[in-house]
């Protein structure tokens, strides 16, 4: 029998699906390739290093450079912020064109036990305790190593707003989980960013990682999330309690490319913004890059990648496959 906890999830990943479909129309998403390295299959995501790439944005023209002498005063990420602008320009009301910078978490400290322990002794036993007796990995924060990788997303960010002149993100969003908390705030404090364009990220409950039944996914409550960071706002409807984990049923992969497609909807949907960024983790933003119909590029920890995303609103009904999904339990 589905336990309640499934059903739960079901219906709180069906309603932007219920929602679309009342109104006759549902989002498409693709990824538009040709742009980032990331895009390439040849490239090695293992090895990749985004700040020795300039976040992998590839060399060359584009269809709206400025013809003569105006073009070579304007670097890359310049020429490209003007590309992104004319393909919106130049489309249809129906089809939007933003720029996805999703960042991944840095180390943590269940990362780091599980390279201790061993991935089969991390499964078995070690991941489904709060810690050791002397780390604490339940809603797991930052290690040294961790603060170390967002520092040189900081870092790689202020050099790339001053030299390469970088758009900076217009809206922010994050994982609610503690470790993107903190990777999200170090990345981000104390840039150089536009009076108008604040780091103020929203908490959004769908940017979470996969749900297993490892206490590293097990959210904290609201007033706990609200005392580290207490000028973050929270999407609405954001709840005190953790109501998805429970330590027994797990997200499948198709619950949770549901869920990933429910916060793209919801930040396609509400938000303006070109450009985007999302702090999350390595799971999730697999899950989204999966929606978004890009190849599988799996992060390091603190790792960025750019995606630039072609979102097109189509008046028919949606799947009636991507409602919802059932969770499954887990043996222990």
């Amino acid at each position: 029998m589905m336990s309640r906890f499934s059903l739960l999830a079901g219906s709180l990943l069906s309603l932007t699906a219920q929602r679309q479909a009342q109104n006759g129309s549902y989002i498409q998403y693709s990824t538009v390739t040709g742009y980032f390295l990331q895009d390439e299959p040849s490239t090695n995501a293992t090895t990749f290093d985004y700040t020795s790439t300039n976040f992998g944005l590839i060399n060359r023209t584009y269809p709206s450079d400025p013809c003569g002498y105006g073009s070579t005063n304007l670097t890359q990420w310049q020429r490209f912020a003007r590309q992104v602008y004319t393909l919106n320009l130049e489309s249809p009301a129906n089809i939007d064109y933003k720029v996805l910078f999703m960042g991944r978490h840095g180390e943590g400290y269940h990362n780091a036990a599980q390279t201790f322990y061993g991935t089969p002794a991390w499964n078995c036993y070690w991941a489904e305790v709060d810690g050791n007796g002397t780390a604490i990995w339940a809603d797991a924060h930052l290690d040294p190593a961790g603060i170390a990788q967002a520092e040189t997303a900081n870092a790689f960010w202020a050099h790339e707003l001053a030299v390469q002149r970088i758009p900076a993100p217009q809206t922010y969003y994050t994982s609610p989980l503690y470790r993107c908390l903190q990777t999200a705030n170090i990345t981000f404090s104390g840039l150089d960013l536009p009076a108008s364009q604040p780091f103020l990220p929203l908490i959004k409950h769908g940017l979470r990682e996969g749900i297993s039944i490892h206490t590293c996914d097990r959210r904290s409550n609201r007033s706990v999330i609200h005392a580290a960071v207490p000028s973050w706002p929270f999407e609405p409807g954001f709840p005190e309690y953790d109501q998805l984990w429970n330590g027994v049923t797990a997200e499948t992969s198709s619950a949770q490319a549901v869920r990933s497609k429910k916060v793209l909807d919801d930040i396609f949907g509400a938000d303006p913004s070109t450009w985007i960024s999302i702090t999350s983790h390595s799971g999730e933003i697999g899950s989204i890059l999966s929606v978004l119909g890009h190849q599988p590029f799996s992060l390091n920890t603190g790792a960025v990648i750019p995606v630039l995303v072609r979102a097109e609103t189509v008046k028919a009904q949606p799947s009636p496959t991507t409602s919802s999904q059932p969770w499954t339990g887990r043996l222990t």
